[in-house]
């Protein structure tokens, strides 16, 4: 088997082996994009959200190196008019981002070229790679060889991005490397579709986009996917009657996320090791984004301190997504560290009122702790006091809460000062 061409479907396979909730709808949305303006996506949510599962799911459905018609019978995308059109119809090319960051060399896209360059020309040996040819080309003179296009799919696009320090300037080269595979006028003729996925959105260079031609669906702005970047209320509520585990308990450590339209969405990780271990518990430091959040905190902008208090005691805060670059080294405002949290998934986000909170039990411990690993030691005191708020908060106490919230505020409101 190749290692990054037709890849098969024994990932997706591994999944629905496993404890499976059908989110195989997100490949009508992706079919509708085929061979479109739309047809470039970058998908980002937070960490535990399901992207790697859904691009192993992507990769197994078009991938026409095997047959998956098993595999997606009894879903809900056997059901769409377009699944017989395009299921395992196209070679696939997979990229997971993380097999190249591990040892955080340089030029690390000169090394992404030629591995894929190496591996998918021997799967094409009568199409013979030109001296110096990048990957771009080769690929095009491939598709129009074959008359036929490839489906391009990159797991953790932005690894590179989160992992690097930025003063190697690898990030630039690499959304470079982007902009040369997916942006020229070749793409269109050699793709019939790229679909990526991460924590991030892409980067922004001043004020646009490097690679503006993706459509971009993020826990800002999720669009039309809105539904399949987490658990839904309903799917979770399937879940504990099957299990015969109490719903309102999984309520409470794992629902508070709004994702565009979508009221009620539940971290999927955590519910499903909830599921396997029988109990609530959080399931959280294991994303390994709290030594980060930790980081951003500390950083005390203006009125964070007080942002932070509030949403521990079940309050809401302003916040204006719009400014942050998409790049977790570039962090110049309150705006920007909130933005931040909610696309690691430690707030959530309502793009009516441009509100975040934090939204749930298991959230809600994690920033305890990292709140007490920082320098605010009167923030951290006045935390260790007000356990019974947050109870009281989950409890839906609002008297308990309001004086709670009182309490903090004449206690902390001068925190920022000095």
């Amino acid at each position: 088997m190749s290692s990054y061409i037709n890849i098969g479907n024994a990932g997706f396979q591994r999944a629905r082996n496993s404890e499976y909730v059908d989110k195989s709808g997100l490949i009508a949305v992706v079919n509708k994009t085929l061979f479109s303006e739309q047809c470039f996506s970058c998908v980002s949510r937070c960490r535990r959200f399901g992207k790697s599962m859904a691009a192993k799911m992507l990769c197994a459905y078009y991938d026409h190196s095997c047959d998956s018609r098993s595999l997606f019978a009894d879903l809900q995308i056997a059901q769409d008019p377009s699944f017989e059109q395009h299921l395992n119809k196209y070679p696939v090319i997979y990229l997971d981002m993380t097999n190249f960051v591990s040892e955080k060399e340089t030029g690390i896209a000169d090394k992404i070229d030629a591995a894929l360059l190496a591996d998918i020309s021997s799967a094409y040996p009568d199409v013979d790679v030109e001296p110096k040819e990048r990957l771009a080309s080769y690929l095009l003179r491939v598709s129009e060889a074959k008359q036929q296009q490839f489906i391009f799919i990159i797991d953790e696009w932005d690894a590179i991005c989160r992992e690097y320090d930025p003063d190697t300037q690898e990030m630039d080269v690499y959304v470079d490397w982007l902009r040369r595979m997916f942006k020229s006028g070749d793409a269109v003729r050699t793709f019939a579709g790229v679909y990526m996925t991460g924590i991030l959105p892409i980067k922004k260079y001043k004020t646009q986009s490097a690679l503006n031609n993706f459509l971009e669906y993020s826990m800002v702005e999720p669009r039309r996917m809105a539904q399949y970047f987490g658990f839904t209320k309903s799917e979770v509520q399937a879940l504990t009657i099957k299990h015969g585990l109490d719903f309102d308990e999984f309520e409470k450590w794992y629902d508070g996320y709004q994702v565009g339209d979508e009221l009620s969405m539940f971290n999927p990780n955590s519910v499903i090791q909830a599921i396997d271990s029988g109990r609530c518990r959080s399931f959280w430091a294991s994303t390994g984004a709290f030594d980060t959040v930790a980081d951003y905190i500390q950083m005390n902008y203006e009125g964070l301190k007080d942002d932070i208090i509030s949403m521990l005691a079940g309050g809401r805060c302003k916040v204006n997504p719009t400014k942050f670059q998409n790049d977790m080294s570039v962090i110049r405002s309150k705006d920007d560290v909130l933005t931040v949290l909610i696309h690691l998934g430690y707030l959530s986000y309502n793009w009516c009122k441009d509100e975040c909170w934090i939204p749930n039990r298991e959230v809600a411990s994690e920033m305890v702790n990292a709140v007490e690993t920082t320098n605010w030691q009167r923030v951290a005191d006045a935390l260790q006091k007000s356990e019974r708020l947050l109870q009281a908060t989950l409890n839906g106490d609002s008297e308990a809460v309001a004086r709670g919230i009182e309490i903090a505020h004449d206690e902390n409101t001068s925190i920022h000062i000095g």
